[in-house]
C-alpha cells in the first residue's frame, strides 16, 4: 500500500475576475480607520448597575438582550426579555476596571456567544439569514483541504490507523512539527520532545489551561488574557481561576502590549494572547513579544495563540517565542481550512511537554492518531514552502518511512500540487478580502485593514451596540454580521465580517449592507432614547 498511490490533482479555482479588477483599487481614504480601541463604554456599565446580581452572568446576557428587544420594539422577538429590562433600574456605581476583573463578565460574553448561534443566527432567525458573513471560517467547499492532504486521510483510512497511541502524538509527525516550526523561527531549534499534539487549538488551551492552573493557589494573581479574544479561549480559562482582561489597542497592524505587560506581576500563573488579533487581524510584533517574555516571571507560562497568523506576510518569528515559559498554539482550523478535524499542535519547554504527557495519558489518552499522517505531510511540505524547496529530491523523500511505499515521482507530484493548492487558495482569499476593503470603505462605514486573517473589523455608523446592529442589519438586509461584543469589544458597533466566501455571494451581501447604510437607516436615536428608559 503506497502513499499518493492515487495521484491527487489540484483543487478547481475560484478566481473571480471582478473580485480582482475591485481589490486593486485603492480604498477611499475617509471609508479607512488606522486604529481600534477597545474600552468598557456606559452601556456595558449600565447593564452591571442594574443587575440584581452582578455575579450572574445569566442575568447580565438577559439584561443586555433585553434592552436589545426593548429597542427592537415591534420587531422584537423575546417579549419577556424587554420586559425584563424595563423593570430593571440603577442600583450601583460600576467602574470599567470591575467589569475587567469580573468573572461573570468572561461567562456573560460567552453565554451571549451562544445565544448568537444556538437562538438567534441558526435557531429563530435563521431564515432572515440569506448571506452569512459571520461564521468565521472558510467556505470549505471552495477553500477547502488541499488535495495532497486529503489523499493522506484516506491513505490512514486503508491501513486502519486509528489506533492507540503516544499521548503527545506519533513521532513522526512530531519530528515533522518540529523541524517545520524551527524553519519559522530565527535562533529556535526544535526537537520532537518539544512537540504535542493536540485535538485543535481550543482543546489545546483547555487542557493547557487545566494543566497550568490546576494546582495554583486561589489567592494567586488573576491570569491575564488579552482582548478582543475568542470568548471559548478566555472562559475555559476562567473556569479554572481567577481572570483579569486586558484591553489591547492596534494601529497601522500591529497590536500594542503594553497594557499586558503593565499588568503583570512577579506571581502572574498564565497570559493568553493571541498573536494576531480576532476581529482585528493585527500582529503583535516580535519586539513587543520580546518585552513581554523579558518582563514575565520565568514561572508565567505565556500561551500565545498563533491560529490567525495566516494571509498575510509575517516578520520572521523571534527566539523570543522559544523562550522556555512560551507556550506556541496551532491548529488546522484557519490555515488549512480544516476546523471539524480538530487537529493542532502546540510547542513548549521539552520539561514542561514531558510532564504534559502524565496529564494527557491521564485525562484523554491522546489526540485522534487517524491524523498523524495529514500533519506530517503537512508540515513537511510547509517547511519545504517557506525553504524555498522547488522539487523534492532524495533527501527529502528520505524523510518519510520506507513503510509509506513513496517513490520520488510521486513525492514530487503530491508537492506540486500542495503548492498549487496553497498558492492559489492564499491568492483568491487575499483578493476577497482586499476587495471587501475596497468596497465597504465606499460606504459610510470605518473599515480597520487587516494585515491578516479572512476577518475584516468594520464599524458602523448610527448604532452604539454590535448586537443591536446585528438584529437590525440582519433584518433590513438579509445580511449576518458578528458582535464585536461576542469578541470583547465593549464599545459601539464594531462588526466582523468574514470575506472567506464565493463572491457571487460576497459581492450581493456588500452591496445590500452598504445600500443600507447609506440609505441612512441606522437608529441611532432611538438606540439613545430606549437606553435611557427605565433609569431610576
Amino acid at each position: 500500500m503506497t502513499l499518493f498511490d492515487s495521484l491527487p490533482t489540484p483543487r478547481p479555482a475560484h478566481a473571480s475576475p471582478d473580485a480582482l479588477v475591485l481589490s486593486q483599487r485603492a480604498p477611499q481614504p475617509a471609508g479607512l480607520s488606522d486604529t481600534f480601541t477597545t474600552r468598557v463604554d456606559e452601556r456595558m456599565l449600565d447593564v452591571f448597575a442594574r443587575a440584581r446580581r452582578p455575579d450572574d452572568p445569566l442575568e447580565l446576557r438577559d439584561l443586555w438582550l433585553g434592552r436589545v428587544e426593548h429597542e427592537l420594539g415591534t420587531h422584537a422577538h423575546h417579549p419577556a426579555l424587554a420586559e425584563l429590562w424595563r423593570d430593571s433600574r440603577r442600583l450601583r456605581l460600576v467602574e470599567p476596571e470591575q467589569v475587567l476583573r469580573s468573572r461573570a463578565t468572561v461567562r456573560f460574553v460567552k453565554e451571549l456567544f451562544n445565544w448568537y448561534f444556538r437562538d438567534d443566527l441558526y435557531g429563530g432567525l435563521r431564515d432572515d439569514a440569506r448571506y452569512i458573513l459571520s461564521g468565521g471560517a472558510v467556505d470549505e467547499e471552495r477553500w477547502g483541504l488541499p488535495q495532497s492532504l486529503k489523499e493522506c486521510i484516506r491513505y490512514a483510512l486503508d491501513r486502519d490507523w486509528y489506533g492507540y497511541s503516544d499521548s503527545r502524538g506519533r513521532y513522526p509527525a512530531r519530528e515533522a512539527i518540529a523541524a517545520y516550526e524551527s524553519a519559522r523561527l530565527d535562533g529556535v531549534h526544535y526537537g520532537p520532545e518539544h512537540v504535542a499534539m493536540t485535538m485543535g487549538g481550543t482543546f489545546a488551551v483547555s487542557t493547557l489551561a487545566d494543566f497550568v492552573l490546576h494546582d495554583i493557589s486561589p489567592s494567586a494573581a488573576p491570569a491575564l488574557c488579552a482582548i478582543p479574544n475568542y470568548p471559548p479561549l478566555v472562559e475555559t480559562i476562567a473556569r479554572r481561576h481567577d481572570i483579569q482582561l486586558v484591553p489591547l489597542d492596534s494601529g497601522h497592524g500591529q497590536t500594542s502590549i503594553e497594557p499586558l505587560i503593565a499588568a503583570l506581576t512577579p506571581d502572574t500563573p498564565l497570559v493568553l494572547l493571541q498573536t494576531v488579533g480576532n476581529p482585528t487581524g493585527a500582529a503583535v510584533t516580535e519586539e513587543g513579544l520580546a518585552r513581554l517574555v523579558e518582563a514575565a516571571s520565568p514561572s508565567t507560562v505565556i500561551v500565545l495563540d498563533e491560529c490567525h497568523e495566516w494571509l498575510g506576510e509575517y516578520e520572521k518569528r523571534s527566539a523570543a517565542r522559544g523562550a522556555p515559559n512560551v507556550v506556541r498554539v496551532s491548529s488546522l482550523s484557519k490555515t488549512w481550512s480544516a476546523p471539524g478535524l480538530k487537529a493542532g499542535w502546540f510547542l513548549a519547554d521539552p520539561a514542561f511537554i514531558a510532564e504534559y504527557y502524565e496529564y494527557a495519558s491521564s485525562s484523554f489518552g491522546g489526540p485522534p492518531s487517524f491524523f498523524y499522517t495529514v500533519v506530517e505531510v503537512l508540515a513537511r511540505m510547509e517547511r519545504w514552502l517557506i525553504t524555498g524547496v522547488e522539487e523534492p529530491g532524495p533527501d527529502e523523500l528520505k524523510e518519510f518511512e520506507t513503510s509509506y511505499g513513496l517513490d520520488l515521482e510521486r513525492l514530487r507530484h503530491a508537492y506540486r500540487t500542495y503548492r498549487t493548492d496553497r498558492r492559489r487558495r492564499v491568492e483568491e482569499l487575499t483578493v476577497l478580502r482586499d476587495a471587501a476593503t475596497v468596497r465597504l470603505a465606499q460606504t459610510p462605514a470605518q473599515v480597520l485593514p487587516p494585515r491578516f486573517s479572512i476577518n475584516t473589523a468594520v464599524e458602523l455608523p448610527g448604532w452604539d451596540d454590535s448586537y443591536r446592529c446585528f438584529r437590525d442589519v440582519l433584518r433590513e438586509t438579509g445580511v449576518s454580521l458578528f458582535p464585536g461584543i461576542l469578541t470583547f469589544c465593549f464599545s459601539g458597533a464594531v462588526m466582523r465580517i468574514t470575506t472567506a466566501r464565493p463572491w457571487e455571494q460576497l459581492a450581493p451581501a456588500l452591496d445590500r449592507l452598504g445600500a443600507h447604510l447609506v440609505a441612512g437607516t441606522a437608529p441611532a436615536e432611538a438606540s439613545v432614547r430606549g437606553g435611557e428608559r427605565g433609569v431610576a
